[in-house]
């Protein structure tokens, strides 16, 4: 069956079975609202609370916590259990925190729908709830009105919509109710249709409903929203891999450990402690709290530089990003037409400035002072003019296209209302897309009636008999007309929009199009959606970071090249763009292959960006997706980061968003990129510490059975290390300052694991020294001060190894002499906390039977210092030796 847009009006209301001077009678009305349901779009079943919960108690480190903590408390050992499984509700309430954002995006689209329609019902027009449109009812569109449906026209007088959010057009979109276009029109080009969401920015027109709900452009993009899940991010995905890799080894400890415990002959209630002690030093119980609070300062760093972080895990995405898949309008263009040349018939002028601010100026090719020429040309744009122009606030009120011709005549001192005054608007032809033409006639002031054109260039280089130039009139010659269609076509390569202007002296005003003839040609205006004036540094910084940068608009392929060549996101190889319609015929395999290659897709539909989207992804890329308008929710949904514009940004866009630049600034995108980076190396560090203080207790634990010694450590012991003394250091090393060359490196390798082979290398390392070191101040102390104060000497030789080794975890590369030692005051002061805590537990005496600790002698002090120090030492050789790897 044909779609309506490739259909005569009359035979989509024959298919309906409505009529266009009655509508629908009430009963039918009622019947199919029963029949098709309410004009609403639906959302997905949100998980509650406890639901969520219940997901983040099925980690698998979770798990093996949990069971250790009722064990402990099975037998006895109530404060270890306890403080195990409040550390487990501790993670999972910030991990429900982090996963109740949920998207509010399907309720944005909801509210874009108009509360009221005027429909037609049995002959009379009657104002309802846009909920209760249904298909087959007849609809009033007036210029202001919100498309509550997804409808056919079947009738427009100089109707224009703007699509922008829908589809990525730049400009409102001219409309023709009695167009039959063919079955693979795009969506922006359906010139006979309109679509629920859209506004109407001028004219009216009568439509027929043909889909409304889900059944609608706004609800296949609904379907996309609830369809497209969010999977785990790159750092996500790696940590929860290493984390299932630390409990499995942990198991396979325990049972080695618990097999040659019974081999001795050991008590097996002793043995089942020490392989809950195991448990509790091999799970990193910080990490998650850790890493969540090095994004939380870090999602707090980047609100300076313009961008508002919805999810924690978006900051270490963003850094790993390695494609940033950008809309056009409104994201690298301003989405402000701006008239940037103007052509008198003689010469070309360049016109600065962008946006709608007069600021700028109007200068030929060769130097010469703007003439009477351009004036001639811009009081013609000024005047066949229905847009309003705010100077103070530089605000257009109308067409953006009318609006940037009163933006370029105040540039060289001519408004519209001074204008006016001397020459008053008494008459007009409006624009329609038969004749490409408007006209108005004003009033001179020795009584003459002048008629001003603009229109398409063609249309007035057809009707014109006479030629403006250097302030004289004479009769058109071929050689000038040819000129000045050159020019034209030099404008349209460059992908300007054009307008012609002209005029002719009558004798009064007409309705009649016949009047438009005979006219004498002023010249012509050329305009674009220029690019931002940022942009263009913001790609070359992402290219030299190895950042690819592509393109992705719903606009057209000649104008989306032209931007993409100015911006430096293509060059002149036209292979490297394509268009909507090309994509519909490549398998998901070909459109693979497509993507590696092209940087500019136009004319692209929303489902068009998911596909783009999903193929980048599967070529192993980080996808990061910016846009501001409903058609790009899903993509933006879709991609590892959705990046949404908060000025111009449809309240779509930035619920389905993971990261809102506040200043629609594409370069803010690159100090986001920079932050990401340092926060991703912080976050490494921390990995790197963390793992080798877990992996040096278990060593210790494991050395100290195989030489058939008592266990060093409490439990407790081992929870308050990991999560105080460890922690707290941790946190301090991910406020470490960026890299001075963060952003000259080539993004890393998405596949790299966070503990790639250098890492691996120098935490084995530090956990041997750091376990050589405290257990042999273990086995001196059991000599000298017998196995209480022992495990004491054991505990604080632990924590200040720790600590003082947290000074070489501040780089990966340099040396502890190269890093000052107060420039990271943060792991100054945590240092000086853990220690003064970790003496507290020591010689406060209503602390030692909650920690197992016992007085110290000086002496032991001076030994627990003195070991304490060699895991610095092992440190620093790890550098050394990772260096050559």
């Amino acid at each position: 069956m044909k779609e309506y847009y490739s259909i005569t009006r009359e035979d989509a209301l024959k298919r309906l079975d409505t009529d266009a001077k009655n509508g629908l009678t009430l009963e039918e009305g009622k019947k199919r609202l029963n029949e098709f349901g309410e004009n609403k779009l639906l959302g997905k079943t949100e998980k509650s609370l406890f639901m969520l919960f219940l997901e983040q108690m099925k980690e698998f480190l979770v798990i093996i916590l949990i069971l250790a903590s009722i064990a402990s408390i099975a037998l006895g050992e109530t404060v270890d259990g306890v403080a195990i499984i409040s550390i487990v509700l501790l993670n999972g309430i910030l991990g429900v925190y982090q996963e109740n954002k949920a998207s509010n995006a399907l309720k944005a689209l909801k509210e874009m729908a108009s509360p009221f329609s005027k429909v037609l019902r049995e002959t009379v027009w009657r104002e309802i709830n846009s909920a209760e449109l249904v298909p087959g009812d007849i609809i009033q569109l007036d210029a202001g009105d919100n498309v509550p449906a997804d409808v056919r026209l079947i009738e427009s007088m100089t109707m224009k919509i703007d699509e922008s959010a829908l589809t990525g057009e730049s400009v409102p979109v001219e409309k023709k109710a009695a167009a039959v276009l063919a079955e693979d029109t795009s969506l922006g080009d359906r010139a006979n249709c309109a679509f629920m969401g859209s506004v109407v920015t001028y004219g009216r027109g009568k439509a027929l409903v043909t889909g409304t709900a889900m059944n609608t452009e706004m609800g296949k993009i609904a379907k996309m929203l609830n369809e497209t899940e969010e999977g785990e991010t790159p750092l996500q995905t790696k940590l929860n891999a290493l984390g299932k890799l630390l409990g499995i080894a942990c198991l396979a400890i325990c049972a080695v450990i618990f097999g040659l415990g019974m081999l001795q002959k050991d008590p097996p209630l002793e043995l089942f402690m020490t392989a809950v002690s195991l448990a509790v030093a091999a799970v990193p119980e910080g990490l998650t709290v850790v890493v969540t609070v090095i994004l939380a300062l870090g999602m707090q760093r980047m609100v300076k530089s313009n961008a508002i972080i919805k999810k924690l895990s978006a900051c270490e995405t963003l850094g790993s990003t390695t494609v940033i898949c950008s809309d056009k309008t409104g994201t690298l263009t301003q989405n402000k037409m701006t008239v940037v040349s103007v052509y008198d018939n003689s010469r070309l002028y360049n016109v600065t400035g962008s946006g709608y601010s007069y600021e700028g100026e109007i200068t030929s090719e060769d130097d010469e002072p703007v003439g009477v020429g351009v004036e001639k040309t811009l009081t013609c744009a000024a005047l066949c003019n229905d847009a309003s122009y705010n100077e103070s606030e530089n605000l257009i009120i109308g067409d953006p296209t009318e609006g940037s011709l009163l933006v370029a005549a105040r540039k060289i001192g001519l408004s519209k209302l001074t204008l006016e005054k001397n020459m008053r608007r008494i008459g007009e032809i409006p624009f329609d897309s038969d004749r490409k033409l408007m006209s108005t006639f004003h009033k001179l002031p020795d009584g003459g009636t002048l008629m001003f054109t603009k229109g398409a260039p063609d249309e007035i280089l057809r009707r014109a008999t006479f030629i403006y130039v250097d302030g004289e009139t004479r009769p058109i010659t071929q050689e000038e007309k040819r000129r000045i269609a050159h020019a034209n076509a030099d404008y349209a390569k460059n992908a300007l929009r054009v307008l012609g202007m002209a005029c002719r002296e009558v004798d009064e005003p007409s309705e009649s199009v016949e009047i438009e003839n005979d006219l004498i040609i002023l010249g012509l205006v050329g305009m674009i959606d220029p690019p931002r004036d940022e942009a263009k540094d913001a790609v070359a910084v992402c290219k030299r970071a190895g950042i690819e940068v592509k393109m992705i608009t719903g606009d057209h392929k000649i104008t989306a090249s032209a931007i993409g060549r100015e911006l430096g996101i293509i060059d002149d190889d036209i292979s490297q763009s394509a268009e909507g319609r090309e994509l519909d015929s490549l398998s998901d395999e070909a459109l693979r292959e497509k993507v590696k290659s092209t940087n500019v897709f136009a004319r692209v539909s929303p489902e068009h960006k998911v596909r783009i989207i999903t193929a980048i992804k599967d070529n192993g890329e980080i996808a990061a997706m910016t846009g501001d308008g409903v058609n790009d929710a899903p993509s933006l949904k879709k991609a590892d980061i959705g990046v949404a514009m908060g000025i111009t940004g449809t309240d779509v866009s930035k619920e389905a968003a993971d990261m809102i630049l506040t200043d629609d600034n594409f370069a803010s995108i690159v100090l986001a990129v920079s932050e990401g980076r340092t926060i991703y190396n912080n976050i490494r560090k921390v990995v790197s510490f963390l793992l080798s203080c877990n992996i040096g207790e278990i060593l210790l634990i494991f050395t100290a059975m195989l030489l058939n010694l008592p266990v060093p450590l409490a439990p407790i012991q081992l929870l308050m290390i990991n999560l105080i003394t460890d922690a707290f250091p941790a946190f301090a090393l991910g406020m470490e300052a960026a890299e001075k060359d963060v952003m000259d490196a080539a993004p890393r390798d998405p596949n790299e694991p966070v503990v790639n082979k250098k890492m691996a290398v120098a935490i084995c390392i530090q956990s041997v020294f750091l376990a050589a070191s405290t257990l042999a101040s273990f086995i001196i102390a059991r000599r000298h001060y017998g196995d209480e104060i022992a495990s004491t000497v054991c505990f604080l030789t632990l924590v200040l190894g720790e600590l003082f080794r947290a000074y070489s975890s501040r780089s990966e590369h340099q040396t502890i002499f190269k890093m000052p030692i107060a420039s990271n005051a943060y792991l100054n002061k945590t240092v000086i906390i853990s220690t003064l805590f970790v003496f507290a537990t020591i010689y406060i005496p209503f602390l030692h039977p909650i920690f197992n600790t016992s007085f110290l002698p000086i002496a032991a002090i001076g030994l627990c210092a003195l070991c304490a120090s060699l895991p610095l030492v092992g440190g620093e050789a790890a550098k050394l030796i990772t260096k050559r790897i």
